[in-house]
């Protein structure tokens, strides 16, 4: 979801090029995801506006979880943001504070807490008086790792489930860490490639399950086959079939 920003940002800007009466957004964010250690009480992200007019934004945050209906996202004590409101001039800079208000997850069996960082610019008049505006919205994800926990990574399982011609995947995480999943491909038996997912697929947080539908027919996995998919940035491969067990 972090990077659905980005490619916003890419789409608004092109749009202002080419079709010239749109005023492109020059909205930044970096870093695009935070990770708190248990001993750690704040951190910190930068706005920076790139374009030629003052900006408007609002910085919000969310519990986030998941469950069978897919990502969930509520307001939540847990971290509070300083400043929520910003005025960013041409070329500024604006640092955000993000701070833990409790204590980290801890105990037996700990895992990785989630947050969604929401950073939305709001519109406002641009200097020419016409034409239309574009405005952004970013999605960042905040990770709080459990006291205690030497590491935190996730253990993923995954299978194919089959709906007439229509295939999911089905990716359960019982690590105490979050799974990042990107760029997906299957390669059948007979050594076949289907791209499946370009980009970014989605994340997989601690003790949770996700079910993406899948765009090729059942039969491209018919025979079985391996499954490569980057996960956190590293590229890993699990044997599927659509019964789920390994061919």
């Amino acid at each position: 979801m972090a990077m659905r920003g980005g490619w916003r940002s890419t789409l608004f800007a092109c749009l202002a090029a080419v079709c010239g009466w749109a005023n492109a957004t020059g909205l930044q964010v970096a870093p695009t995801t935070l990770s708190l250690r248990a001993s750690q009480n704040a951190d910190g992200l930068t706005l920076s506006n790139t374009g030629d007019d003052v900006i408007h934004a609002q910085v919000r945050v969310y519990h986030w979880r998941q469950d069978g209906s897919g990502d969930q996202l509520t307001p939540s004590p847990g971290l509070v943001i300083s400043p929520p409101m910003v005025q960013i001039p041409a070329g500024g800079e604006q640092l955000i504070r993000v701070i833990r208000t409790g204590a980290p997850p801890n105990g037996p069996g700990a895992v990785e807490d989630a947050y969604r960082l929401a950073i939305d610019e709001l519109p406002v008049d641009a200097k020419s008086g016409a034409g239309l505006r574009f405005v952004v919205h970013y999605s960042l994800p905040i990770f709080i790792e459990p006291a205690g926990a030497a590491d935190t990574s996730p253990q993923l399982k995954y299978e194919l489930e089959q709906s007439g011609q229509l295939v999911s995947l089905k990716v359960t995480n019982k690590g105490n860490g979050h799974g990042q999943l990107a760029a997906l491909s299957f390669v059948d038996a007979a050594g076949q490639r289907t791209e499946l997912v370009p980009g970014l697929l989605g994340y997989v947080l601690p003790g949770s399950t996700m079910h993406w539908a899948l765009k090729p027919p059942a039969n491209v996995f018919a025979k079985g086959g391996t499954l490569e998919v980057m996960v956190n940035g590293q590229k890993t491969t699990e044997n599927l079939s659509l019964a789920g067990h390994s061919p």
